[in-house]
């Protein structure tokens, strides 16, 4: 598989992650790389103890590599390589969320 295949097929995977997602409910609101390593912030809707509507926001974090066959694959195990592209893509998706949650004390400004 060359350069510009393994392209197409990443992007064709993401496409089909994207519609997967949209038909599940929670959306991707932010995603930081470095590398092959990723932090995605989700915004999710669900219930309270109580029963009311309530949104929240989590993190996963995952580590993508193509396979023997050339498929991309994505894993949350880490090797000790990629620690510090972890550490650096959660603080970023941290400080996402720390700065959006002052905004909205500030009234967005």
């Amino acid at each position: 598989m060359n350069t510009k295949q393994v392209v197409q097929q990443a992007q064709v995977e993401r496409i089909e992650k994207t519609e997967k997602i949209e038909k599940i409910g929670n959306m991707p609101e932010k995603k930081f790389r470095a590398g092959a390593v990723s932090a995605t912030v989700w915004s999710n809707k669900g219930h309270s103890n109580k029963g009311e509507e309530t949104e929240y926001q989590t993190i996963s974090l995952e580590r993508h590599y193509m396979d023997k066959q050339g498929q991309w694959q994505s894993t949350n195990s880490f090797r000790i390589g990629d620690i510090p592209k972890a550490n650096i893509v959660l603080q970023k998706a941290y400080e996402f969320l720390i700065l959006n949650e002052q905004d909205l004390f500030k009234g967005g400004n």
